[in-house]
């Protein structure tokens, strides 16, 4: 069982866990520290790093970005003590995911003849609409099946969101936070491009450990890039319900990280 899980979701974004149950979640599967890391908010912690009913609770956030190549990657920020800036983006990318999820939710109800009866607001994502989609009881798809069929990447009722380009958005991560990590870097169309990113010092680290499914992908190119770039490594289940721990760091993996000591920016 890993020690430190950084790569959780709760319903502040699209994830189904409460906030105020992580701990809970994190004591049931053994694991000593969580990196909250919603899609594109930053959390209501009063510092970086606290203490929660005896686990250590980082403030964390996840940050998709557009690359020069035009490829979408995701950046995770841990220890977050927000400047102007990065509110400003996510003030922005608040106000767009309520726009494109309504959109989402229109099309989808339009294309099936039903009303999926949810409220678009503030951290709305694809995974709630997913999520209804599955529960209503005059459609055939579960919530993979949305996915694969309707709301993903290319389906009828995908939906692109505007993001902040991969500079400005390692910039205002940089400057807010004590360590920026590269996520899951094989679950890009192009593993190699996103990799090269960590050649930016400021991109100090590679989520080297995240449950990718039965195949896994090529870890040798991570690898490689760990050791070109000398990188630092993350690791986290990429939690959207309850169930913590799938993957995640050692305890000497994660004291590497020195998060906790890290100055403030």
């Amino acid at each position: 069982m890993p020690y430190a899980d950084l790569h959780v979701h709760t319903t502040r974004s699209d994830g189904s866990l409460e906030l105020e149950a992580v701990p809970d979640a994190a004591r049931r599967a053994g694991v000593d520290v969580v990196a909250v890391t919603d899609h594109d908010r930053i959390q209501p912690f009063d510092a970086p790093v606290i203490e929660r009913d005896g686990v250590t609770l980082i403030n964390g956030i996840e940050l998709r970005v557009s690359t020069p190549a035009g490829q979408r990657v995701d950046l995770l920020g841990y220890g977050v003590n927000a400047t102007p800036a990065l509110e400003g983006i996510v003030e922005e990318i608040q106000l767009n995911r309520v726009e494109r999820g309504q959109a989402i939710v229109d099309c989808v109800e339009g294309q099936l003849g039903i009303d999926l009866g949810v409220t678009v607001e503030d951290g709305f994502g694809r995974p709630h609409v997913a999520r209804a989609i599955d529960a209503h009881p005059e459609t055939a798809y579960d919530y993979g099946d949305a996915f694969d069929q309707l709301i993903g990447n290319g389906d009828p009722c995908y939906v692109p969101r505007e993001v902040p380009s991969f500079e400005y958005g390692l910039g205002a991560l940089t400057a807010s936070c004590r360590l920026v990590s590269l996520a899951h870097p094989l679950r890009y169309p192009d593993p190699n491009e996103a990799l090269a990113l960590t050649a930016e010092p400021s991109l100090a680290a590679v989520e080297r450990h995240y449950a990718y499914g039965r195949d896994g992908g090529d870890h040798s190119v991570v690898d490689r890039a760990i050791d070109r770039y000398d990188l630092l490594v993350t690791g986290g289940s990429d939690a959207h319900d309850d169930e913590l721990g799938i993957t995640g760091l050692s305890r000497d993996e994660y004291e590497q990280l020195r998060i906790e000591e890290r100055s403030e920016r």
